[in-house]
């Protein structure tokens, strides 16, 4: 039997998901079509669009589909770098972010932007007055919500409020705190208007048991933003292309449940996670607890074991029937060190010996068990290969 304890890379998928999925297959019809079946198809996508701006605490208008958190920052950052105010020519990052952000700020940088980097405490979190202090002038900032590998959640209403103050345009990725974290576009705003502060969030489906390959991007009314994609006048001219419906309804759809089970299924992963960080610690009392210990996401146990290589420990557990991670499953197939536990003062090697357990809707005190039956051998034995 496997046990699957890798929920922050990607989750089961809901069946009411797939229902509102196969239920839109049956509409046919192109949702920018005048006909009545383009009509059809484009009422189904609308009030999916509706739907997920009540959860997202935002306008219809404000949200833009996509594939997925990848394309979500993708389309804020070099949106936002291409929309830029004459001059601007910074980008404000903190140190922890995602690859996926890193990544496109990297291609920004060989084009020409200044990178302003801002350093993250021993926790991963990012610091409100080292934030505010790189932004003056600059073209835009991204944070994340929440730190996809230690799970350290971030002040992202400070953080959205510094940047007002500055004046510059914010991304938040809020891919990881996605049904895990109360989440208003709105809220998260403030007071801020005019194109500055908070102006675009990132989500992805299957994150919380949507299908994978749809997003979000909610994006301000207000911000001054360039597409990516040309040829339609789709999604306010932000992303051209034929519509998926049905990845909308179904993205609708697990929307409202994360949104309904929220506090409840917080409360429920906060005691499994703690029991499974307590019982690892007792079974392997050098292992150390990464992250904020209290203020981060219900369902994240990043741990440091010393002495042992995370990719040894995680192919000993997957042997067993276990499923985690060393970090970000974007950089799957790549044996590096974790770029989030260097940014956090730690060494190369820390870097290399980290897991990290990931729960969600459908663990159990099973899944828990199964780590604990085996993650003292699995210790020994990565240790003893070192």
């Amino acid at each position: 039997m496997r046990h699957y304890l890798d929920h922050a890379a990607t989750t089961p998928l809901r069946a009411e998901a797939r229902e509102a999925w196969l239920a839109a297959t049956d509409v046919v019809g192109n949702a920018s079509s005048t006909h009545g079946a383009g009509q059809d198809a484009r009422r189904l996508l609308e009030e999916s669009r509706e739907r997920a701006a009540a959860v997202l605490g935002c306008e219809p208008i404000e949200v833009v589909f996509t594939s997925g958190g990848t394309e979500s920052i993708n389309l804020a950052l070099q949106g936002l770098w291409s929309a830029r105010a004459e001059g601007a020519d910074a980008i404000v990052i903190p140190d922890a972010e995602h690859h996926a952000t890193m990544d496109t700020v990297a291609s920004l940088v060989a084009g020409g932007a200044v990178l302003r980097p801002v350093a993250v405490t021993a926790e991963a979190r990012i610091p409100v007055f080292g934030f505010a202090q790189a932004l003056p002038g600059a073209a835009l900032a991204t944070a994340l919500v929440a730190n996809n590998e230690v799970g350290t959640v971030n002040d992202a209403r400070a953080l959205s409020a510094a940047a007002a103050d500055a004046g510059v345009p914010l991304h938040l990725d809020a891919v990881s705190a996605l049904g895990h974290l109360p989440l208003s576009f709105r809220a998260l705003r403030g007071d801020a208007s005019g194109g500055s502060g908070l102006v675009a969030l990132s989500v992805a489906g299957h994150k919380i048991g949507a299908p994978v390959g749809v997003g979000a991007l909610v994006v301000a009314r207000t911000a001054r933003i360039a597409a990516l994609l040309h040829g339609g006048a789709q999604q306010r001219g932000l992303r051209a292309g034929t519509q998926d419906v049905p990845g909308a309804a179904a993205f609708a759809a697990a929307l409202e449940l994360a949104s309904t089970e929220l506090d409840a299924e917080a409360e429920r992963l906060i005691l499994l996670r703690d029991r499974l960080v307590d019982g690892i610690r007792s079974l392997v009392p050098a292992a150390v607890l990464l992250g904020d210990p209290v203020d981060r996401l219900p369902g994240n146990a990043h741990l440091l074991f010393p002495g042992a290589v995370g990719e040894s420990l995680l192919f000993l557990l997957d042997m067993a029937g276990v499923a985690a991670s060393t970090g970000s499953a974007c950089q799957a197939g790549v044996a590096e060190p974790s770029h989030v536990v260097m940014a956090m003062g730690r060494s190369e090697q820390d870097a290399r010996s980290v897991l990290r357990f990931s729960l969600g809707r459908t663990s159990t005190d099973a899944d828990v068990d199964a780590v604990l039956s085996v993650i003292a051998d699995a210790y020994a034995r990565a240790s003893a290969a070192r």
